[in-house]
């Protein structure tokens, strides 16, 4: 057993991602039996001291069940419909197995837009840490009700990756279909090998991601990027087979089930997990080589005289990435002027910057504090 695994012996706080595949028999209603074990066990968990998050899909498949539609459709209103129908059943099913146990739940539905906006990401972080202090089991889904296109997770792996972010998680388990991440896929090759440890990040393993399920929105491809998100915390992830007996105990015990992916990394910062966190970025500026080595090897803020060109409209406090001249990114932050006024004074020095405005807000056009690495 590694070192890593041992750790997980010492573990308090989880965040547990169930799949479609796993909680719907293949889109045709909720696995009661199944949810009940799980419930059991988180119930154990609990009891151990250890704080659980549940990251659950399963609304659109169980509004699909109820709606009688047996394929899932593309437009997005129609699932809009189906998750908001089906995201009553799996509540319901949820308070039900809980309450066998004595366990208070609380439902949670984030869209995007809820990361994005950094007063309403502190607030989700709050109130998931309230209820967790409360001993009350958070259930978050994504709001498929009111998401579109433009601001959708686009999968509940992605969603559990940032959620371990949220609360500072030291363990994400993805429970799926599968034993784990393999060589190659088991259901088509004898030959494949369970990849029993890897690091979370590592770009290799990337050949091995198969396709989702039908029923679902995530492969291997997006679990493998939930544990890089999630390693920005120092969050070590698990991708298990939900369907092995005690699977979730198992882990607790350091048994060597399933994939783990471990960090080294050390934990970034709360704002700059949240800049990590960002898909959506603002505007785009191209700085010369004096910017990027000041930024890279000293560390230093991004200065307008370092500045070359500014693509996108964006407003003052909004994220803005930074690329060099190849188009590289090599840092995002909260630019502390809007594009109007970027654009008038890039390539300028720090006393040029009054002149052209009269009034100088900043000398940096980012400043470090508000600055991340990629």
């Amino acid at each position: 057993m590694t070192k890593e695994r041992e750790i997980i012996k010492l573990t308090k706080c989880w965040v547990i991602k169930i799949g479609s595949a796993l909680i719907t028999d293949n889109g045709c209603g909720l696995k009661h039996d199944n949810l009940d074990s799980w419930v059991n066990q988180i119930s154990i968990l609990n009891e151990r001291g250890i704080n659980i998050v549940i990251v659950s899909s399963g609304a659109v498949a169980e509004g699909l069940t109820r709606l009688g539609w047996e394929n899932r459709p593309n437009v997005i209103h129609k699932l809009q419909a189906a998750a908001a129908v089906g995201q009553m059943g799996l509540i319901q099913a949820y308070q039900t197995c809980f309450q066998k146990y004595k366990k208070q739940t609380a439902q949670v539905l984030l869209t995007h837009d809820d990361i994005i906006n950094r007063t309403r990401y502190l607030n989700a972080r709050t109130s998931l840490n309230t209820l967790l202090k409360l001993g009350v089991v958070p259930i978050v889904n994504e709001n498929d009700t009111v998401a579109t296109d433009e601001i959708r997770f686009g999968d509940n792996d992605t969603l559990a990756g940032l959620v371990a972010n949220l609360i500072d998680a030291e363990l994400l388990v993805l429970l799926t279909d599968q034993k784990g991440l393999y060589t190659s896929d088991p259901r088509e090759d004898n030959a494949a090998k369970l990849i029993e440890q890897a690091e979370a990040g590592d770009e290799s393993l990337k050949q091995y991601a198969g396709e989702s399920s039908g029923y679902g929105r995530g492969g291997m491809h997006t679990k493998l990027k939930a544990a890089s998100i999630a390693s920005r915390s120092n969050t070590q992830t698990v991708i298990a087979s939900g369907n092995e007996t005690s699977i979730l105990l198992k882990i607790a015990d350091s048994k060597k089930v399933g994939t783990l992916l471990t960090t080294s990394k050390e934990t970034l910062q709360a704002k700059k997990q949240w800049l990590a966190n960002q898909s959506y970025l603002k505007g785009t500026v191209i700085i010369d080589n004096g910017a990027v080595s000041a930024i890279i090897k000293s560390g230093k803020s991004l200065l307008p005289i370092g500045v070359k060109s500014i693509a996108g409209e964006f407003k003052r406090g909004e994220i803005i990435s930074c690329v060099d001249q190849d188009g590289k990114e090599i840092s995002r932050g909260l630019s502390n002027y809007d594009s109007v006024k970027a654009r008038l004074i890039i390539g300028k020095s720090s006393e040029e910057i009054e002149k052209i405005l009269d009034c100088k807000d900043e000398d940096e056009l980012i400043h470090r504090d508000n600055m991340l690495l990629i």
